[in-house]
């Protein structure tokens, strides 16, 4: 089949649906489940803001094979509900260990937790072998009730 007609037709197919841009089957709604897709190559972009607050629900090893960023956000306050998840964080490690090559990547949380407190305290030695820095702010944005740290990022 002609690569046009095959893409028409994966387009066309009401049985497959989209998650994160990854198709599924309808029947599963975890993008974990469809190994099957094709591998492409990888795409590389200045900035990205890692899905869902980094819960773990949406992210896994293979978004950071495939989306090879200089600059990850780590947005995710809310511990009751896994953000930011110690799974994604993990994820990061894991998918960059396979790059096989060695970009710097920064990492940008947007709040002090204690997750990626934690996180960056017990794998700082796997970041520094993988080129990953953690970005922390020493800048404070008061706006209306709420504060919060700032980053400066300049590409």
């Amino acid at each position: 089949m002609p690569e046009d007609e095959l893409s028409r037709s994966s387009h066309s197919n009401p049985g497959k649906s989209l998650v994160n841009g990854i198709k599924t089957n309808p029947a599963s709604n975890s993008p974990k489940s469809s190994l099957s897709v094709p591998l492409g190559p990888p795409v590389y972009v200045d900035l990205a803001y890692i899905p869902n607050h980094c819960s773990g629900k949406n992210t896994d090893p293979e978004f950071f094979k495939r989306v090879r960023a200089s600059y990850y956000v780590v947005s995710g306050n809310d511990a009751a509900n896994g953000e930011p998840s110690r799974a994604v964080l993990d994820a990061l490690l894991e998918g960059k260990s396979q790059w096989g090559e060695n970009l710097q990547v920064t990492l940008i949380p947007t709040h002090d937790t204690e997750v990626t407190r934690e996180w960056y305290q017990q794998t700082h030695e796997k970041q520094q072998e993988l080129n990953i820095m953690v970005l922390a702010s020493s800048s404070t944005v008061v706006m209306q009730d709420e504060s919060f740290p700032a980053c400066k990022i300049e590409f």
